[in-house]
């Protein structure tokens, strides 16, 4: 059974279009580690499910990298998505500062940047909004409703094991289609559950929480967590910085320490491993 996808579905009798994201391990393997709060893992969670969301609807060789910066507790949500739906994300926050309140109030205000990267002509397109609603799915929604011309639904849902979200589309002639399609099928779409959707297979879920309503079922999309552990570019980054600047951290340090905090992983360079780094760069 898949357990990390995306599905592309379209209601045929009604123009509305809809993408289904459910991550079990990819989630699990990009938290690994981190030891965060469960409302910084819910938050983080409803970003990746767009950002994934948002991935799937890419074509060619690209990349979209969601972030969310605010002034409250919580300073960054990052994630980002690769058209092969390679995955990875971060979170950065204020520890002793999380509040059990509202989402609003751990994000403050601030921004929602969705960058593109065409990674084959290296060119970037950056949409930069405020933060406008009480919730991350609010703030969101207004984005992709504005962004995409189109009204959007969109329902997102995340803990520790598991992360979902369910993205609607309401195309032009959806009302001459049917003048209360729309309305319903939101009505549907927010019945929907997290517990609902662990361990279930994509067609059997959508029929469930549709039941009434003519699909057309595309493809599935497999999902995977990806951030590889790189020593080879982190010493390509340290002969960039020069043997002296280098070897001044060392002095200073007594070893240099590179942390990839998208990745959540410690690079550790003593002064063997310093020595025969630019002794190598120099044969």
């Amino acid at each position: 059974m898949q357990t990390d996808y995306v599905q592309r579905f379209m209601f045929e009798n009604l123009d509305i279009r809809g993408r289904l994201v459910c991550l079990t391990g990819a989630w699990q393997r990009m938290l690994d580690g981190r030891g965060y709060p469960e409302d910084i893992v819910s938050l983080l969670g409803h970003t990746t499910a767009l950002n994934t969301l948002l991935g799937a609807n890419q074509k060619g060789a690209g990349r979209v990298t969601l972030q969310v910066q605010g002034s409250g507790p919580v300073k960054l949500l990052v994630a980002d998505c690769t058209a092969e739906l390679r995955i990875r994300g971060m979170a950065h926050y204020e520890k002793d500062e999380i509040p059990q309140e509202s989402e609003r109030s751990l994000l403050g205000d601030g921004r929602l940047s969705v960058t593109l990267e065409d990674l084959k002509s290296g060119k970037f397109y950056q949409s930069l909004v405020p933060l406008e609603g009480e919730t991350l799915e609010d703030i969101f929604e207004h984005y992709l409703s504005q962004s995409e011309q189109l009204p959007a639904f969109l329902r997102l849902y995340a803990d520790g094991g598991a992360l979902c979200g369910l993205l609607l589309e309401k195309l032009p002639g959806a009302d001459a289609r049917d003048p209360d399609g729309w309305n319903r099928v939101k009505h549907l779409a927010a019945t929907l559950t997290l517990d609902e959707t662990r361990n279930a297979q994509p067609y059997d879920l959508l029929t469930r929480v549709f039941p009434e309503e003519l699909m057309r079922v595309f493809r599935l999309y497999p999902v995977e967590y990806h951030c590889p552990y790189d020593e080879g570019k982190v010493k390509d980054l340290l002969r960039g910085l020069g043997r002296e600047e280098v070897e001044a951290i060392l002095a200073e340090k007594g070893e240099v320490v590179i942390r990839n905090e998208m990745c959540n992983h410690e690079y550790r360079f003593d002064a063997h491993a310093i020595a025969a780094m630019f002794h190598t760069s120099q044969n």
